[in-house]
C-alpha cells in the first residue's frame, strides 16, 4: 500500500503533453499566450492564459513555450511532447531555422535552455485546430485586456 500511495502523490510523470499558443493582434500589438499541460491520459494538470502587453505574435508564441517548459519541469517528466501551431518555433527548437530576429534570439535562448532540462523531449507542430484549448486560453486573456 505504500508504494501505491508513493505512485499517487508523486509529482513524477512519465509522459506529460504541452500545448502552448501565442498570438498578438497587430504585430507588434496587444499580445497574450495560452497553454495546457496534459499527462498521458489526456487529463489536464495545468493551463493558463495570460495578457502579455505590446508584442509580436512570435515573441508571444515563445513566451508561451517558456511558461509551459517551466511548468512542466515541475512535474519532471521522464519525457515531454510539445504541440505548437508555429511551424517557426518548432523550426527554431529542432534547430532547422536559424533565428535571425534579434528580438527572439534570447527568448529562443531561454526556451532552448529550459527544454535542455527535460530527459526527452519533442516539439511537433500541429494546426490550430488540434491547438485549440491553448488558442482559446490566449483569446480569453487578449479579450479581457482589450
Amino acid at each position: 500500500m505504500a508504494v501505491v500511495k508513493e505512485l499517487i502523490f508523486s509529482n513524477k510523470m512519465a509522459k506529460l503533453s504541452l500545448y502552448s499558443d501565442g498570438g498578438s493582434r497587430g504585430n507588434p500589438g496587444p499580445a497574450a499566450f495560452g497553454y495546457v499541460l496534459k499527462n498521458s491520459a489526456g487529463v489536464v494538470l495545468k493551463k493558463e492564459g495570460k495578457y502579455l502587453g505590446e508584442l509580436t505574435n512570435n515573441q508571444a508564441e515563445y513566451q508561451g513555450l517558456i511558461t509551459g517548459l517551466k511548468v512542466a519541469l515541475e512535474f519532471s517528466p521522464d519525457e515531454l511532447e510539445c504541440f505548437l501551431d508555429s511551424e517557426l518555433l518548432v523550426g527554431q527548437m529542432e534547430g532547422d531555422f536559424k533565428v535571425k530576429n534579434e528580438g527572439l534570439k534570447l527568448l529562443f535562448k531561454e526556451a532552448q535552455e529550459l527544454a535542455r532540462k527535460f530527459p526527452k523531449i519533442q516539439f511537433s507542430h500541429v494546426e490550430r485546430l488540434e491547438n485549440n484549448e491553448a488558442d482559446k486560453l490566449l483569446n480569453r486573456a487578449l479579450n479581457l485586456e482589450v
